[in-house]
């Protein structure tokens, strides 16, 4: 079991386990984990600071990941100068540049838009190709789930029993398109009918 995150955890993305970090093992987090005073550069080469690496090594790592989640041309910008979308893709950003085989995120769209989200949805399927990761994706968005995902699981409330067990149709399209497939809608409403059914027996007291 890993212990409880500590701030220099969240801030960096990685989970520690004793005194060890584990970079083996990303996080990326829903609440806002950039450094205001850094820039977007300094903020996504971080963990390699952190790691000894030289300045010139770790921007030139740091630039091939802000390329790669879409924001060339603002490795300078601070955090206050970028819209929710852009900062968390910043946030993905750091947390794969040790190159990760496992990514934990939870909920990290829940605060967009929208629109933003599909965006964001569609930039972490291309990313999950590239990087090649394991990704362990928490959200409360069923369609978001089933986008994402080649399998899902479907919680209880405390102490989150897992309840079920899917395989669904891995993401090879843009999420608007996959999401008006009937497949698509039919895991989407087996999904929400075994919620609804467990918050009937919640309320009933079973």
């Amino acid at each position: 079991m890993y212990p409880l995150w500590s701030p220099y955890q969240a801030v960096t993305g990685f989970v520690e386990l004793s005194t060890q970090v584990r970079q083996s093992i990303g996080m990326v987090f829903q609440e806002e984990s950039t450094f205001p005073w850094r820039s977007v550069i300094e903020n996504v080469a971080f963990p390699l600071e952190i790691a000894g690496m030289s300045k010139r090594e770790r921007h030139d790592r740091a630039r091939h990941l802000i390329d790669m989640v879409g924001l060339d041309g603002f490795e300078r910008r601070h955090p206050a100068e970028l819209s929710g979308g852009m900062r968390q893709r910043v946030a993905i950003a750091r947390t794969l540049i040790l190159s990760p085989r496992i990514i934990l995120m939870d909920e990290p769209f829940g605060a967009l838009d929208p629109t933003t989200r599909l965006h964001m949805q569609a930039l972490l399927v291309a990313l999950w190709k590239e990087a090649q990761a394991t990704v362990f994706f928490v959200t409360h968005s069923i369609e978001e789930a089933v986008y994402l995902g080649d399998r899902v699981y479907v919680f209880s409330s405390a102490p989150g029993t897992i309840l079920r067990e899917m395989q669904v149709p891995p993401p090879d399209r843009p999420p608007k398109e996959m999401q008006r497939e009937p497949a698509f809608v039919e895991i989407v409403n087996e999904i929400r009918d075994l919620i609804d059914t467990l918050a009937t027996s919640s309320r009933a007291g079973d």
